[in-house]
């Protein structure tokens, strides 16, 4: 099978290119994806998605042991369907702010450079305050439907404790509080698949070629000719390879293919087409830990799936289960001296533990906390043929203090008076640390993942990064890295919104190359 672009991972990234590179009926596009169809009811149901976790959806990773989290290893839910992780997130559209983009200091990847691409994806529903979003893009941004009464007096103690109020989420600062811009339309997911898989698979230059493993691109040389899979002969590609597989996938699949630091190679038993010593180094993610207390009401998202939500939700779409969990955040400084917000708060109206894997108990509320800005870096690696996820959490010491004292922050919001009618004690596992000592021993015993890696094949415009600004991988030709892997660093927001950013402005690149 020939084609002239082999994508590979039908993800945040990978769905966008399909759509756009197939735009053009002159050229033939395949989608290479190892998980199948998005038609399961909890990938419709925004409150379903924990539902998906460890399932034949889900990647299912898990972290080497991880020194400063008590020797723990980490589960790292990841996409395995069409749509990718954006059919199993909390749908949470949050770019970030500007000082993220620019602090890249890579030409042509400043905030202003990709501004009109987060645009172009969007579609506003109701309120655009300042026009800071795009309002006629594929993918539908909206509030929550049935927001939770909990979630209201979140908001309040937020204005109590002195947090500006922000009049839209996602402008170029975002000091201050918000309720959560969700990925749904009309109350249901709206994924990328969904925004851009969908709307071009009538095209007959675009092929979807699901349930296929990718093992490796294949080179001539060192130009890439195509990928082998589990599911038969290689596909091949005229003009480029695209990998779309995300933080983990990317690097994985370039090492596999023999680019990456030649001495972890020849230890995996892979013959090295090309050395790149920064292949699945820079990684990061976002850390979470929260406060749970008790719900003194019991109006909390504990008895969502009721038979009566249910059916709420299937004829009118409103209720419980539109819920994303995470309805509203605040982002914050926990010292004058940040730059821009290093700590986000996020309000959960049900006790949002284990990943929601756990029945709740009882009514609940949690206020997570998430290091935005990490100073550790840990790698994705190769033990023989299998992948190592190494996050290397909290090895810069002022990534703990910043945990510390955001719980600090959380711990303020349920003593406010507008949290004094849900808020009560402490609910296990959380159990009520106070000292700084305390609250660390906290974040390592129990802290998670949000869910966001990246920078794992780091773009810069050094001859040491992985990828050029033109997103090509050095030292080889026609093959790209198009998703979150390639940010030089984090955003402060979550990284489904630059992933689809991305892959807007990577299939400009990977355009302009043809002309």
């Amino acid at each position: 099978m020939d084609y002239d672009y082999v994508i590979v991972g039908a993800g945040s990234a990978g769905c966008v290119l399909a759509n756009r590179l197939s735009e053009d009926p002159g050229v033939s596009v395949a989608l290479v994806e190892a998980g199948g169809k998005d038609d399961k009811l909890e990938i419709r149901m925004p409150a379903g998605f924990s539902k998906l976790f460890k399932t034949d959806y889900d990647w299912n990773y898990t972290t080497a042991k991880q020194s400063e989290l008590s020797g723990r290893e980490l589960y790292w839910p990841r996409g395995r369907v069409l749509g990718g992780s954006s059919s199993l997130n909390a749908q949470m559209w949050v770019r970030g702010c500007q000082r993220d983009y620019d602090q890249w200091g890579i030409p042509g990847w400043a905030y202003d450079d990709v501004l009109p691409y987060f645009n172009r994806a969007e579609r506003r529903v109701g309120s655009n305050r300042g026009g800071v979003y795009g309002g006629d893009g594929p993918l539908y941004i909206s509030e929550l439907r049935s927001p939770n009464v909990t979630t209201a007096a979140f908001l309040l103690a937020c204005e109590e404790l002195g947090y500006p109020r922000l009049a839209e989420l996602n402008g170029r600062a975002h000091d201050g509080y918000s309720p959560t811009p969700v990925t749904q339309n009309r109350g249901r997911r709206w994924s990328s698949a969904d925004a851009y898989l969908r709307p071009a698979l009538p095209r007959p230059n675009l092929s979807v070629i699901t349930g296929v493993t990718v093992e490796r691109v294949t080179f001539d040389g060192r130009r890439a000719t195509g990928v082998e899979h589990s599911g038969g002969a290689p596909i091949r590609a005229r003009r480029e390879v695209v990998l779309a597989a995300g933080a983990i996938g990317s690097p994985y699949l370039l090492m596999r293919s023999g680019v990456g630091a030649a001495d972890e190679l020849r230890a995996a038993g892979v013959p090295v087409v090309h050395e790149l010593p920064e292949v699945g180094k820079n990684l990061q993610d976002h850390l979470s830990a929260g406060v749970v207390v008790e719900c003194r009401r019991p109006v909390t998202l504990s008895k969502a799936e009721s038979v009566a939500n249910l059916l709420r939700y299937l004829v009118l779409r409103s209720g419980m289960l539109t819920t994303n969990v995470g309805e509203a955040v605040a982002f914050i400084r926990t010292s004058p001296e940040e730059p821009a917000p290093d700590i986000e708060l996020i309000f959960a109206p049900g006790p949002f533990v284990d990943h929601g894997l756990t029945p709740p108990t009882g009514h609940a509320i949690t206020v997570g906390v998430v290091l935005l800005q990490p100073d550790s870096r840990g790698r994705v690696g190769l033990n023989g043929p299998d992948v190592v996820i190494d996050p290397g959490y909290l090895t810069a010491e002022p990534d703990v203090r910043r945990l510390v004292e955001g719980l600090k922050a959380a711990k303020q919001v349920f003593a406010t008076t507008a949290m004094k009618p849900y808020a009560g004690g402490p609910m296990a596992p959380y159990w009520g640390p106070e000292s700084d000592e305390e609250l660390a021993r906290w974040v390592r015993e129990r802290a998670e993942t949000l869910y966001h890696p990246a920078g794992s094949c780091r773009m810069g415009a050094d001859d040491g990064s992985v990828v050029d600004p033109a997103l090509r991988v050095r030292g080889v030709e026609g093959l790209r890295v198009v998703d979150a892997s390639v940010m030089p660093t984090l955003n402060r927001g979550h990284t489904h919104a630059p992933a689809v950013m991305i892959g807007e402005k990577g299939a400009d690149l990977i355009k302009a190359a043809r002309t």
